[in-house]
C-alpha cells in the first residue's frame, strides 16, 4: 500500500513539475522574442502609437488598435453574458425545481463545448444578416455580431460558476431572511447574491479572460482591420486575430513583422495574467473576511 501511495505521489509531483516547466517555457519564448522585437521598435511607440500597420510599406507598431478591438468585443460579450448568466444562476438556485435544475444545468453547459469556429460562422452568416436589417450601415464584418455571439458563448461560464457560488452560501442566511418576512425575490437579490458576490465577481473576471483570449470567433466575424475605435458596427481586429493572420500568412520567419506576433502575444499574456491574479486576490480576500 505504501509503495502505491509513493507511486501516486511521484506521478502527482511529476505532473506539477511538467506543468510549471511548460508554463516557464512559454513565458521564455514570449519574452525572448519580444525583447528582440523591442530592440528594433521603441516600446513607447508600441504603447502610444495609434496605428498598427506592420505588414504595410508605411509601418506603424502601435498596439492600441488591437487592444481597442479586443476590449470592444469583450465589453459587448460581458454586457450580454453577465445579466443573462446571473439571472439563470439565480433562477436555477432559488426558483427552479430540483429535477429541472439537474436537467437544465448540464444542457446549458453544452454551449461551452461547441467549437468556437461554429460560433464564428453563426455570427457571420446568421447574426450579421439579421442585424443588418435593423442597422442598415452595419458592415459585413463587425464587432457587434462577434461580441453578441461571444456573449452567448460565455454565458455557461458565468451562470455555472455563479450558481455554484450562490449554492455555497450557508442555508441559515436564506432561512433567516425568510424568517424576517423577506420574499423569495428579496432573499435572492438582498441576501444570496451579496453573500456570493466574491464567487460571482470571480466568474465574471474569468469570463472576461476567456473573451479576451478568444480567437476563431472574432477572426471569422469581426474582420481584420485594426482601427482605434469604439464603433461596434465597423470591422476591427483583435490581438488574437492578428496572431492568426501572421502565423498563417507569408511573413518570413524571423523578420521584424513576424516578431510582432510575440509582442502582441506578450501583451495578451499580461492582460490575462493580470485578470487571473485579480480573480485569485478577490477570492482570497473574501475567504479571509469570512473565515
Amino acid at each position: 500500500m505504501r509503495i502505491q501511495e509513493r507511486i501516486i505521489e511521484g506521478l502527482l509531483w511529476l505532473s506539477a513539475v511538467i506543468t510549471i516547466f511548460i508554463t516557464a517555457a512559454i513565458i521564455w519564448v514570449l519574452l525572448s522574442e519580444s525583447i528582440s522585437f523591442f530592440s528594433e521598435v521603441s516600446i513607447i511607440d508600441f504603447l502610444t502609437d495609434k496605428e498598427w500597420t506592420p505588414l504595410f510599406a508605411d509601418k506603424h507598431f502601435g498596439i492600441l488598435p488591437l487592444v481597442a478591438g479586443t476590449f470592444l468585443t469583450t465589453a459587448i460579450a460581458i454586457a450580454v453574458a453577465l445579466p443573462i448568466g446571473l439571472t439563470i444562476a439565480i433562477y436555477l438556485n432559488e426558483y427552479a425545481p430540483g429535477r429541472f435544475k439537474k436537467t437544465v444545468k448540464p444542457l446549458l453547459e453544452i454551449l461551452a463545448t461547441i467549437p468556437t469556429v461554429v460560433y464564428g460562422f453563426f455570427a457571420l452568416t446568421v447574426v450579421t444578416p439579421f442585424l443588418q436589417q435593423i442597422i442598415p450601415n452595419l458592415a459585413g464584418f463587425n464587432a457587434l455580431s462577434a461580441g453578441l455571439v461571444m456573449g452567448v458563448m460565455i454565458i455557461p461560464m458565468i451562470s455555472s460558476l455563479s450558481e455554484d457560488a450562490i449554492s455555497a452560501v450557508p442555508r441559515s442566511l436564506r432561512e433567516a431572511a425568510y424568517g424576517m418576512g423577506s420574499t423569495r425575490l428579496q432573499t435572492a437579490f438582498g441576501v444570496m447574491v451579496p453573500a456570493a458576490s466574491s464567487g460571482i465577481v470571480v466568474s465574471v473576471i474569468l469570463a472576461i479572460s476567456r473573451a479576451v483570449g478568444e480567437t476563431m470567433l472574432v477572426a471569422i466575424a469581426a474582420g481584420q482591420q485594426p482601427r482605434l475605435t469604439l464603433d461596434p458596427t465597423v470591422p476591427i481586429e483583435t490581438i488574437t486575430t492578428y496572431i492568426v493572420q501572421v502565423s498563417l500568412g507569408d511573413v518570413p520567419h524571423g523578420s521584424l513583422e513576424y516578431k510582432t506576433i510575440f509582442a502582441a502575444g506578450i501583451t495578451l499574456f499580461v492582460f490575462t495574467f493580470a485578470l487571473n491574479n485579480l480573480s485569485f486576490w478577490i477570492k482570497k480576500k473574501y475567504q479571509e473576511k469570512y473565515d
